[in-house]
């Protein structure tokens, strides 16, 4: 608690840098979200990817992205929909997995189009539009689980502690541009998860502790904090671990989400530390607002004698 002003004022420095950067550089948005067309290809041979993409480029195909899947002969390539001559069927004619199987192919190393999916930007739209619809329940989810368990002033903790830690893996892909697909949302939401999973463990130690101690809240939030740190620094250790591997070795489709999982754990603990008790003390939280049904009964039980 003593260094809960410097902490407040580092999470708040954050959190506006990576609203500025949001708003300026805004994300880098996948197909998903834009609508274009992914193919995968099969090559006889590994392939270099940097050579696909200057064929690709050199046949119109601007701003591809190509990438390797499992073997060094799998390649996915991801096209932005982009202005052809022809309104009805120039889009998907160019676009088809032969065309662009055609385009991408080197010399003497044949190829075959795997899967090949168009997502219409109207998809995509709606894609965005549920993915804001997903954040929105979480956070009332949270909201009222917390409201519902430990009071007011704690469920709104809780939330601003779980938004800082939203705020800064959404700023951070705003800062690097790196690519933001439905697998990024995917681990945006796990992120949130694992935040309010460790804030409710540091705040059921706050809720026993009123209970068992005699003394100023202050010192209740700072022993609670240090009576759930080993637990804390342990269990987000390991679960950084377990997305660390899946970041080095499940591959490309998997990065965005394992990126934003592991800068999501260490914030996620490192809010639930410096972050949730000292903005309980900020509110003034007391024994009275943690068990205001006790409080009642007491009351009630004065009322009754004589």
């Amino acid at each position: 608690m003593r260094t809960r002003y410097v902490a407040l004022a580092v999470v708040a420095t954050l959190c506006l840098s990576a609203l500025a950067l949001i708003g300026i550089r805004g994300f880098n948005y996948a197909l998903d979200f834009t609508g274009g067309t992914a193919t995968e290809i099969e090559f006889a041979q590994p392939v270099d990817v940097e050579q696909v993409r200057e064929r690709l480029e050199a046949a119109g195909y601007s701003g591809a992205v190509v990438q390797t899947f499992g073997a060094g002969n799998d390649i996915v390539i991801r096209l932005q929909p982009q202005e052809t001559g022809d309104e009805a069927t120039g889009t998907q004619r160019e676009y088809s997995g032969a065309a662009i199987l055609a385009a991408a192919q080197p010399d003497g190393n044949p190829g075959t189009v795997l899967r090949s999916d168009f997502v219409g930007p109207q998809i995509g739209n709606e894609l965005a539009l549920n993915s804001v619809y997903a954040a929105i329940f979480v956070v009332l989810g949270f909201l009222a689980y917390i409201w519902a368990r430990f009071e007011f002033k704690f469920a709104v903790a809780a939330i601003i502690t779980t938004l800082v830690d939203l705020l800064v893996v959404c700023g951070w892909f705003a800062l690097s541009q790196h690519e933001f697909d439905l697998t990024v949302l995917a681990g945006i939401l796990s992120v949130m998860g694992f935040s309010i999973n460790d804030t409710i463990v540091v705040f059921d130690r706050v809720r026993e502790n009123f209970r068992s101690l005699k003394v100023e809240p202050r010192e209740v939030l700072n022993k609670s904090v240090n009576q759930t740190l080993s637990r804390t620094i342990i269990t987000s250790f390991v679960a950084f671990l377990t997305i660390l591997a899946l970041y080095l070795y499940g591959g490309e489709s998997l990065k965005g989400m394992a990126e934003s999982q592991m800068i999501g754990i260490v914030f996620g603990t490192l809010s639930s530390i410096f972050v949730a008790c000292p903005l309980l003390m900020l509110m003034g939280v007391t024994k009275q607002d943690l068990m205001p049904r006790a409080r009642d009964d007491i009351e009630a039980e004065l009322a009754r004698r004589p």
